[in-house]
């Protein structure tokens, strides 16, 4: 009896194709991770986060938060860069949130989209104080009032 080995026909069967990954996923991985993070309040800026909530709430425009708000990538071959906008809770430390996020989203991409990481850039352009109410939650509030 003769054992077939994936070098006789051709190398080992992963190795036989190629495998495309969509920025798309990317971002969606991104940012997935970088909200897993305590003291991430949201993604994007205010002015995406409330333009992002207008449109969720137009029919046929689909519903839930966008997970791809207030992320970018470069998607290569190999290799992807990072680029996330987040907002902050108040009272954290802005440096650990950008560590953990960091360290998250590198973590995530690499393990699900077999992509070296090469660089995750963090802009923080606001923080949530305890006493703002969200965007979302004052367009929810006045939808309900009409």
């Amino acid at each position: 009896m003769t054992e077939h080995t994936g070098a006789k026909y051709g190398g080992e069967p992963g190795s036989r194709g190629r495998t495309s990954i969509a920025d798309v996923v990317v971002e969606k991985i991104a940012g997935m991770a970088a909200r897993d993070v305590r003291g991430v309040h949201a993604l994007g800026s205010g002015f995406a986060r409330s333009m992002g909530s207008m449109r969720e709430r137009m029919p046929g425009a689909g519903s839930g938060k966008s997970v791809t708000r207030g992320v970018s990538v470069e998607v290569g071959e190999v290799q992807t860069a990072i680029d996330l906008e987040l907002v902050v809770d108040y009272g954290v430390s802005i440096t650990d949130v950008a560590g953990a996020v960091r360290e998250n989203v590198i973590s995530a991409v690499e393990r699900m989209a077999g992509r070296e990481v090469v660089e995750v850039n963090i802009m923080v352009g606001d923080v949530k104080l305890p006493d703002e109410e969200d965007e979302e939650e004052e367009g929810e509030e006045r939808q309900r009032l009409r």
